[in-house]
């Protein structure tokens, strides 16, 4: 599934922001840090308030002063490199100086990465509800991220990752009844390139295959349950294999995502959120990564949300974390050798 280049230091630590600390965002960085030697995770770093650690672990932490000290203590403590100190935290209860705390680990770590300061960005779960409060005006940590990249929303593309399977959601977080007018032929087509670029700088996939989902059942069968298909997404994908884009389909969603189906694609582009969320969450939820493509740094998260419900329990799984610091190290690593061949 993946054209890794063999594991190789990172010229620097990874930046992780902490997410909400209310959240299970504090849990299970930590987590991942005490499986650090099992899971073979390079070094990182957290960027927020060592409280919020505290409250749910009692494992040891060092603060930092700056992303080159981490390295140095990772083996011994996990690196926290303070921004705020929002005061009494209690776990699964969020609060506005929580979610300050949030957004300025975002924007620091994000800083950070973009100043080569730390290798690749791993962004802990947030509440956007809770950031609006804070003066978060951007739809989530994605487009935040790409507009401090100078890159327009326009141009980046979310994918989820997991085992055997990736994702690309054409449109996100909008009505289902919205879904037939923003489905463009542009939008499919930028998403298309955009996705195949991101497979070869950082997944090394050489010649990446794609597969399209339909949008109404069954791929429309042939106009009767919709024209969408064939007015619309089949020229677009004649198009695409015109310029050399391996991509098939439309395809009816309920095959696209058996075992064998996989085999046949590196990619599925999906027409709305949940018919790339559900399989992807399915199949992967302990181990799915949100990667954010078309950004000239890595930037991955773990697939879940902040699960106030969880928080303080020690109930919170370590998984998609573990996998998302893992694909920043792989991702950047394999970015940096596509880069050295230019």
């Amino acid at each position: 599934m993946n054209g890794y280049p063999p594991h190789t230091a990172l010229p620097g630590p990874i930046a992780i922001s902490l997410g909400d600390p209310a959240g299970i965002g504090p849990e299970v960085i930590a987590k991942a840090w005490a499986r650090r030697e099992p899971e073979q995770l390079p070094p990182f770093f957290v960027v927020g308030d060592v409280a919020a650690i505290h409250a749910v672990w009692e494992g040891p932490i060092t603060r930092i002063h700056d992303p080159s000290e981490a390295a140095g203590v990772f083996d011994r403590a996990l690196p926290c490199l303070q921004i705020a100190d929002v005061g009494e935290i209690i776990p699964g209860t969020p609060t506005l100086d929580g979610a300050r705390c949030a957004f300025q680990a975002l924007e620091c770590a994000t800083g950070l990465v973009r100043a080569e300061s730390a290798s690749a960005l791993v962004t802990g779960p947030v509440s956007k509800a809770q950031l609006a409060q804070a003066g978060f005006t951007h739809p989530g940590q994605t487009e935040f991220v790409a507009e401090r990249c100078g890159v327009s929303r326009e141009n980046i593309v979310m994918m989820l990752a997991g085992p055997g399977l990736r994702v690309v959601p054409l449109t996100i977080h909008i009505p289902l009844i919205e879904v037939p007018r923003a489905l463009t032929a542009s939008l499919i087509r930028c998403r298309s390139i955009a996705t195949v670029r991101g497979l070869k700088r950082f997944f090394g996939i050489e010649h990446p295959r794609l597969a399209m989902a339909g949008l109404n059942p069954h791929a429309g069968e042939g106009g009767m349950l919709g024209d969408e298909e064939i007015t619309l997404i089949e020229p677009v994908i004649a198009a695409l294999r015109e310029d050399g884009v391996d991509i098939t389909g439309p395809l009816s969603a309920d095959g696209m995502f058996t075992p064998r189906a996989r085999e046949t694609y590196d990619a599925a582009l999906c027409c709305y959120h949940d018919q790339a969320l559900i399989p992807i969450k399915t199949l992967c939820f302990d181990e799915g990564v949100n990667i954010t493509l078309g950004l000239p740094i890595v930037r991955t998260s773990p697939d879940h949300g902040t699960a106030f419900d969880l928080a303080g329990r020690d109930q919170a799984h370590p998984g998609a974390m573990i996998a998302a610091i893992r694909m920043a190290r792989d991702a950047e690593i394999c970015r940096r050798a596509q880069a050295d061949l230019v």
